[in-house]
């Protein structure tokens, strides 16, 4: 019997990804900029499709659907009435964008099918919260939920609300532009002096150095709130509408002074607006939870969209909010609609089945990427000239747990690469969470980036409640929650007179290199049956030091995609100051390795944002 084959793509804004699906489930699913190395890439994702066919063993002929996530044409309705309604502001903005709609997204169809070759079949186009919403419902382990999709803005929505119930899914109710609280959000990213759809992150790891003394300010001024989650920005505040930056002089006379340049130092103010946008963001998701659970009455809420990345108000959604539990897409963002489009053309326009196993998804832990076998590592090993021993698997554990107890930082580079923009145990730079050390060491000598930053834990499952106050699977860090206050160590009165990031050096907690200076942490469960390999690694550590959690930060360094090859693995660990690379069965240590010579046509290439 043939299978049925549906390609999933988003691409031409930020993010762009590929996925595959056979017979309704998840083959392989990639981010471009991970074959690309461009972060963010917004290009059509050749390469991620080329990895989706040979993953599958097949061609683009084999494959009967198309699904793209979003509908261009509504989008370029947006874009245009809001260029006439704010006339003739938006002129210059209008100047750079216009010619870009013309030339390529305006004709999607047309690229598309050029860049599909071989597929002559239909092109299915969903809107960009419906597919949001199905890669946050159908891959779930829930029956029937609650769905919260919340961004930037699609096309003229940029928050949805519905139901999802066996293979039906229906959105409600949404909110239009130019409402958004991803926009808000990305606004405080803008004026705090980080990169926008980039930096978001930043800002919520910033936001506990500071205090929200600016809430009752953003709701005077910014955000009209209303009770069922709704809400309305003040537009004289804001210059995306009109403009080629997110705030304007009237954003920079409320809140001081213009916004801080990029790359200058932090002071007080940033992390009190990253902690009053944060507190804000927070509210408002609770508002919408809150209003969708009385609706509803349902237990169980999927959550989608950039928004839903915030791994805080994540947190506090489980914590505070009405429903009893929540599954939220790993890779939430765009990329997720590539996935989400793809599940829409399955189970919406071909009307099959869907098939729930109560307690697990169906995303295979988010390990949808290519894996690099034991022949194919060693090649290039060989070729490369470097160092290397051959562990059997058992001998590699107890290596590798050994060195982490002796604070060495290792990169952890097996099995298949995640989808999504966390690293989950495949893609890894690992180290001891026991160490006061560790962070300082991991975001200057490794991350080459901001010192505020917090690192995650890696917990295995079965201990979750035995560090942090949280019961239940967090399998793709998606969850902030405070570590337990047996484990916390109270802050010496000297150090409560410290300033901002002067309190980052406070150890916190036995496990201080993993908790955050508001005792928080977000964090990853991990189950045997998703990645046996990285639960026996925490296993290991745990026999020999009685601690089974371990730093996980993602392979990269500033500026850079996550690792996706050995040459990208090694390369990294080159350049860094990590002690041992684990590449499949061979462990590599530093201090073996010969000269690194960087390659200049790569050096040329990388920079630093």
């Amino acid at each position: 019997m043939a299978h049925e084959y549906i390609l999933g793509l988003s691409a031409y804004y930020h993010d762009s990804a590929a996925c595959l699906l056979r017979d309704g489930e998840i083959v392989a699913a990639a981010q471009e900029e991970r074959f690309s190395r461009k972060k963010g890439d917004e290009r059509f994702p050749r390469l991620a499709l080329e990895y989706c066919l040979r993953e599958a063993g097949i061609t683009m002929a084999d494959v009967g659907h198309v699904g793209f996530y979003d509908k261009p044409l509504l989008k370029f309705e947006r874009i245009l009435e809001t260029y006439l309604a704010v006339a003739p502001r938006g002129f210059r903005s209008f100047l750079m964008a216009g010619p870009l709609w013309v030339k390529e997204k305006l004709f999607t169809d047309r690229e598309l099918r050029k860049a599909l070759g071989d597929y002559e079949g239909l092109l299915l186009y969903a809107e960009h919260h419906e597919s949001h919403a199905a890669s946050a419902f159908f891959p779930s382990p829930f029956e029937e939920a609650a769905v919260l999709t919340i961004d930037g803005v699609g096309e003229w929505a940029t928050a949805a609300a519905g139901v999802g119930k066996g293979n039906d899914l229906q959105l409600t109710r949404e909110l239009r532009w130019p409402d958004s609280l991803g926009l808000l959000y990305s606004a405080f990213t803008y004026y705090t002096g980080f990169k926008v759809n980039s930096g978001e992150y930043k800002v919520m790891g910033l936001a506990p150095y500071g205090e929200p003394k600016y809430v009752d300010l953003i709701y005077k001024h910014l955000v009209d709130l209303r009770e069922d989650g709704s809400f309305s920005l003040n537009q004289k505040y804001f210059g995306y509408l009109d403009g080629l930056t997110m705030t304007n002089a009237a954003f920079d006379e409320l809140f001081g002074g213009p916004p801080r340049k990029p790359e200058t130092n932090l002071t007080q103010k940033e992390m009190d607006l990253a902690r009053s946008v944060q507190v804000v963001t927070e509210d408002i998701m609770l508002a919408m939870a809150r209003s969708l659970h009385k609706e509803t009455g349902l237990e169980n809420l999927c959550l989608a969209g950039g928004v839903a990345l915030n791994c805080v108000g994540n947190g506090r959604l489980l914590r505070e909010g009405p429903f009893k539990r929540l599954w939220i897409q790993p890779a939430a963002g765009d990329a997720g609609g590539a996935l989400g489009v793809a599940q829409l053309a399955w189970h919406r326009y071909l009307k099959k089945p869907r098939k729930v196993t109560p307690g697990k998804d169906t995303m295979k832990g988010a390990y949808l990427g290519p894996a690099f076998d034991a022949e194919q590592i060693e090649a290039f090993l060989k070729k490369t000239g470097a160092a290397y021993q051959r562990l059997d698997r058992a001998t590699m554990m107890v290596r590798v747990a050994e060195q982490l107890a002796n604070e060495k930082i290792v990169g952890w580079f097996n099995g298949r690469m995640e989808f999504g923009p966390r690293a989950l145990g495949c893609r890894s730079i690992l180290g001891d969470p026991r160490s006061p050390r560790m962070q300082a060491q991991m975001n200057i000598k490794i991350k080459f980036r901001e010192g505020f930053r917090p690192f995650a834990p890696s917990v295995l499952r079965e201990h979750v409640s035995d560090y942090f106050e949280m019961d239940c699977e967090s399998p793709y860090m998606l969850l902030v929650a405070p570590v337990k206050q047996e484990r916390q160590i109270p802050m010496p009165d000297g150090a409560k007179k410290l300033w901002g990031i002067e309190q980052l050096n406070v150890v916190r907690s036995d496990i201080p290199a993993i908790t955050h200076i508001d005792y928080s942490a977000r964090i990853q469960t991990v189950s045997r049956d998703t990645n046996p390999d990285y639960y026996d690694l925490i296993s290991a550590f745990r026999d020999l030091t009685g601690c089974p959690v371990v730093v996980n930060t993602s392979f990269n360094v500033r500026g850079e995609p996550i690792v996706c090859t050995p040459e990208d693995a090694y390369r990294c660990f080159m350049r860094t100051h990590i002690d041992s690379l684990v590449l499949g069965p061979f462990l590599l240590e530093k201090a073996s390795q010969g000269e690194w010579k960087e390659d200049e046509s790569w050096q040329r290439e990388f920079q630093l944002d």
